[in-house]
């Protein structure tokens, strides 16, 4: 049975491809998925090529319960959480002393015990990380990775001497991210920083990237934020300078969740199902034995198994599978979105060759076996850079300027990025929002010099160009 068709139904066909692909499954709690392996796969090879980046930070792993009292320590942190937090109240049939959230983020309970670590100068700066799940109670309607009640993420915390220190490292974990979906996921992506009507609640600055799906709603994909020493002086996070006087340590935190693998699904997927980038794909190969007879059989598969330990660098799958017909399983691979398909038949073996098929152009090649390794670490970056440039494409014909309004209004709900003058106030944002769905959703670096301009909404004058658009 084929899918929806993904540029008449997103939504619809977005649902359907991550069941039939088995990716993930809904669950008996609304808002809540179960990842299954294939999926969790994908984040866990997420989790593992970013890694890479973090270096010169340490992990380590706090609890998900957090007092009401610590919680609410940081006023204007908790007041931004307050609607998505879901409490524990009781233990059994017995009322617990003080009711404790479920993390919606780790900001409070990290920073209750971290002026444990931190005495001297000398302790500075500390980088930690933990990979972990995040509860939040949303009250808008949920969809698989991209908004749900409970997900999976990273969150990096960072502490410093001085704010230049956290704005350095603030930006750096923002240019990371960037780095990292665009040269694995293949999503190309806006950076710069957030409005004060839209960053972090508690932060000095938070800095995003941000990408647009099919149907021109802007995707939140990851942030960083300059804390300051704004949680410093709440849960007083001191340090003795080389002068001998105590400071409030800055701060940072940086994070990226399973939203991102939402991402690669509605970017890259297409009719047939999904097309996973090759870098993060949990199977980069697949490798199908055609034959038509026992003989056949032994033969191919014995040249199956030879191809499949000659490519063991790569993530490498032999369908051996019985049951099924070739045919079966191609259409059940291109489904899943394996971005490199190696058929094998009597011809194959004879010949001393191997049918390659991509999955992102859906075309086949010829390659000699001696040759076939190397062909496919070029055929990984070939599949990548094609994925990415489509993308790229698509996000530059959709990124509009707005002269007025009206021309905003109808760039935002033709399902654009719209770079509009604006002038920064949160009121203004508000009542466009309330006008249009639109929210400003990235401050791009490049844009932040002084303007001449009026803001696109109040004709006041602007502070910066930004780039607006409706959002999930």
């Amino acid at each position: 049975m084929p899918l929806q068709n993904k540029k008449e139904n997103l939504s619809e066909w977005y649902e359907e491809v991550i069941i039939r692909s088995q990716i993930a499954d809904y669950s008996p709690i609304k808002g809540c998925i179960v990842y299954l392996p294939y999926g969790y796969a994908i984040w866990e090879n997420i989790k593992n090529e970013f890694k890479k980046y973090l270096e010169d930070v340490r992990e380590v792993y706090f609890p998900i319960f957090i007092p009401k009292s610590i919680l609410e320590k940081e006023a204007e942190h908790f007041k931004g959480f307050k609607p998505e937090v879901a409490w524990v109240t009781k233990a059994g049939d017995s009322e617990l002393e003080e009711p404790l959230a479920v993390r919606p983020t780790s900001e409070t309970i990290i920073y209750s015990y971290i002026s444990k670590l931190i005495h001297s100068w000398r302790d500075l700066p500390l980088k930690i990380v933990q990979w972990c799940n995040v509860v939040r109670m949303e009250t808008k309607a949920t969809k698989p990775f991209i908004r749900a009640r409970e997900f999976l993420w990273h969150e990096g915390h960072t502490f410093h001497k001085s704010f230049e220190e956290a704005e350095e490292e603030a930006i750096k974990r923002i240019l990371q991210y960037k780095d990292f979906v665009e040269k694995n996921l293949a999503i190309p992506v806006i950076v710069g920083k957030k409005s004060e009507a839209e960053k972090f609640a508690g932060a000095h600055t938070t800095y995003t990237i941000e990408a647009l799906m099919p149907d021109g709603k802007a995707l939140q994909c990851g942030t960083s934020h300059n804390l300051a020493d704004n949680f410093s002086k709440v849960f007083e996070i001191k340090f003795q300078d080389k002068d001998e006087k105590h400071r409030y340590v800055f701060q940072t935190s940086w994070g990226f969740s399973t939203r991102l693998i939402g991402a690669i699904i509605m970017v890259h997927g297409d009719d047939l199902g999904l097309i996973i980038p090759p870098k993060i794909a949990p199977i980069q190969i697949v490798i199908i034995p055609i034959y038509y007879n026992e003989d056949e059989k032994n033969i191919v598969f014995k040249k199956c198994l030879e191809i499949k330990e000659e490519l063991e660098k790569f993530r490498v799958y032999f369908d051996n599978r019985e049951e099924y017909t070739p045919g079966y399983k191609f259409n059940d691979w291109e489904l899943r979105g394996v971005p490199i398909r190696i058929e094998i038949g009597k011809k194959e073996v004879e010949e001393k060759i191997v049918t390659v098929f991509r999955r992102d152009l859906r075309k086949r090649e010829i390659v000699k076996e001696e040759e076939l390794e190397k062909r496919i670490e070029k055929l990984i970056e070939e599949i990548h850079d094609e994925l990415f440039n489509r993308a790229k494409n698509f996000l530059e014909s959709r990124i509009k300027i707005a002269k007025n309004f009206e021309e905003f209004k109808k760039f935002i709900e033709e399902g654009n990025f719209v770079i509009a003058d604006h002038c920064g106030k949160i009121e203004c944002e508000e009542k466009i929002k309330e006008e249009t769905k639109a929210t400003c959703r990235v401050i791009e670096f490049k844009n932040e010099e002084p303007l001449t301009g009026k803001c696109i909404y109040c004709n006041e004058k602007a502070k910066y160009k930004a780039y607006f658009a409706k959002s999930y």
